[in-house]
């Protein structure tokens, strides 16, 4: 069964935005904290960001602070990433997942930024 189901990746350039979005299950969404992971050829899956299911706070690894901004909207079970002043290093596969055990990984959405 489908957990997520993501989107909203795409080719940009240095300096650039996306907005990537996620939908969950309702049974996983309400009960679990989310966090967006990225994965780049050759490397480890690693988060990102995160949100809890309660309170909605978050944190974000050192690379993305001040330029990533993770929310959710509870009614659509919809985790957003947004994503700013996007740099070369950025460029990955994102993927969301419950956090900090990830369930069923999903086909996740190609992001390239361009220099």
């Amino acid at each position: 069964q489908v957990q997520v189901v993501e989107s909203g990746g795409g080719l940009v350039q240095l300096g650039g935005s996306l907005r990537l979005s996620c939908v969950a299950l309702r049974t996983i969404f309400r009960i679990f904290a989310m966090g967006w992971y990225r994965q780049a050829p050759g490397n480890q899956r690693d988060l990102v960001a995160r949100i809890t299911a309660i309170g909605g706070s978050t944190n974000y690894a050192d690379s993305v602070k001040g330029r990533f901004n993770i929310s959710r909207d509870n009614a659509k079970n919809t985790v957003y990433l947004q994503m700013n002043s996007l740099k070369p290093e950025d460029t990955a596969v994102y993927y969301c997942n419950t956090h900090p055990v990830p369930g069923s990984w999903g086909q996740g959405t190609q992001v390239t930024v361009s220099s």
